[in-house]
């Protein structure tokens, strides 16, 4: 048996390894580890173009399956698988900008021998790097207030899904319990530490996915299904808003790209990963748009409307695990800036970190009890947030990167091979910022926000169990009014 030091000083000289300076020598060092510490290294230490896959799959599909078939009965079936189709396409082009980007930053940086051990490369210091401190000032500001929001969605989604299998407890106190389970995602040092967290993640969503799908052909269409949608443009813009945010997880792509060995192989990963997560989301919103049709309207989670059963319970159960993995996620470059802003970073203890990153969870908690609206406030972090952090940002960036000649000739990464001139970039990168910015921010975020005060208005900040059934009445109360 080893000694808790032991243990301790094992897990830092892993993440010590692990953490710097990944180039191309890195993969013969990780097999030297390898024989040094066997099985946890192959369930701790990932860093691999599968582990980047993996991860970038299951932090791409996460509780946005249950809003999803919401999101249908918003804007119809046509207009939803159109613009999944449309948004990951899309996402999974920006998410290669983000690369490109990454790779030009740390190739100029390693010819001025700059080190990167123990150093975690973030988003907002590339943007530093190559363009300047404002622009290190805008990624910083719209990464962290997105992942923040991501993170307080993940805790209400925990909540959500609990109370489907025991609703003795009120959606607000089951916040309270998931807030103090997500805290333990402080021990976990990097995204080299989720290689067994991200692989059985993408289990938990596939079977997630297929029980909605199956769950909802098997149900069959309720009495009277309506399919009326869409009906108004504001529920149409919401829909479509919360499709953006879904293939709009990659704040945390330079993570996990630093996270690898050869980060240059990192190019198609986002976009393979996309063409899976297709597999889940389409079949399954689809089903369950089929299924219940206008009765999703009012029910944000699509949990709340199948019946209750092992195959739901197993559902409810690999959600709530998984979200607990995407809290993870979602937390860690909080994580990050946060130890740099206190200048704890390069420490090594473990413990010591953990102890320095409990600060960034409590306003996490704080939040999700204070807005515990599913549906309506992914939404409105896609239409404020990710439309800037995930779209419009990496492609300004990319166009002003390479706006000079000897830029472009000196590029780290030429123009991939399906686009091969500077033009054709420039053409698709400018209409991603104008598309973005008057469908996604402008009509999404006018959407959104209306849907989301209506929440307010008529819930209630604080609101104890949101889009709960209302109570039974007493036997003896059965033939008065009901609510």
């Amino acid at each position: 048996m080893m000694s808790h030091r032991q243990v301790e000083e094992a897990m830092v000289s892993s993440f010590a390894e692990g953490e710097g300076g990944h180039g191309e020598k890195k993969e013969g060092n990780q097999t030297d580890e390898s024989s040094k510490f066997g099985l946890k290294n192959f369930l701790w230490h990932g860093g691999s173009v599968y582990d980047a896959w993996f991860s970038c799959a299951s932090n791409q599909v996460a509780q946005v399956l249950l809003t999803l078939p919401y999101s249908f009965s918003q804007m119809g079936m046509a207009s939803g698988i159109t613009l999944q189709i449309f948004y990951g396409l899309m996402g999974s082009w920006t998410a290669y900008l983000i690369s490109v980007l990454y790779v030009e930053y740390r190739t100029r940086q390693e010819k001025q021998n700059v080190s990167f051990k123990n150093h975690v490369i973030q988003w907002f210091e590339v943007l530093d790097g190559l363009l300047g401190p404002t622009w290190k000032a805008l990624g910083l500001a719209f990464n962290c207030t997105f992942l923040l929001f991501g993170s307080v969605i993940q805790l209400i989604a925990c909540a959500s899904n609990i109370y489907y299998m025991d609703s003795k407890l009120d959606k607000r106190t089951w916040t309270y319990i998931f807030g103090a389970c997500c805290a333990t995602t402080v021990f976990i040092p990097s995204f080299h530490n989720y290689r067994i967290w991200s692989f059985l993640g993408l289990g938990m969503t596939a079977y997630t996915a297929w029980y909605l799908t199956i769950g909802a052909v098997v149900h069959g269409q309720v009495e009277g299904v309506t399919h009326s949608g869409p009906t108004k443009m504001v529920l149409y813009f919401t829909g479509a808003t919360n499709i953006l945010y879904t293939f709009g997880g990659h704040a945390v792509t330079v993570e996990i790209m630093h996270a690898m060995w050869k980060p240059r192989r990192f190019k198609y990963i986002y976009l393979l990963a996309t063409l899976f997560v297709f597999t889940l989301t389409i079949p399954s919103s689809t089903a369950m748009y089929w299924a219940f049709g206008d009765q999703l309207l009012t029910h944000a989670n699509a949990f709340s409307l199948l019946p209750r059963n092992k195959w739901r319970d197993a559902a409810v159960v690999l959600m709530l695990i998984h979200q607990f993995i995407t809290f993870g996620f979602a937390c860690t470059p909080l994580y990050f800036v946060w130890e740099k802003v206190i200048g704890m970073h390069d420490t090594k203890s473990i413990f010591l970190r953990a102890l320095v990153r409990l600060p960034v969870v409590i306003p996490i908690w704080f939040l999700a009890i204070i807005f515990p609206f599913f549906g309506p406030i992914n939404s409105a972090v896609g239409a404020l947030l990710v439309t800037f952090t995930v779209y419009i940002i990496p492609s300004l960036a990319h166009m002003l990167t390479y706006r000079s000649a000897s830029a472009r000739q000196n590029a780290a990464e030429k123009p991939p091979f399906f686009m091969p001139s500077w033009t054709g970039m420039y053409v698709v990168n400018a209409f991603v910022v104008g598309w973005v910015l008057v469908v996604g921010f402008g009509f999404g975020g006018w959407a959104s926000m209306t849907n989301f005060i209506k929440q307010v208005d008529t819930f209630g900040l604080f609101a104890k169990c949101y889009q709960c059934p209302p109570p039974r009445p007493p036997p003896s109360a059965a033939g008065g009014a009901h609510h």
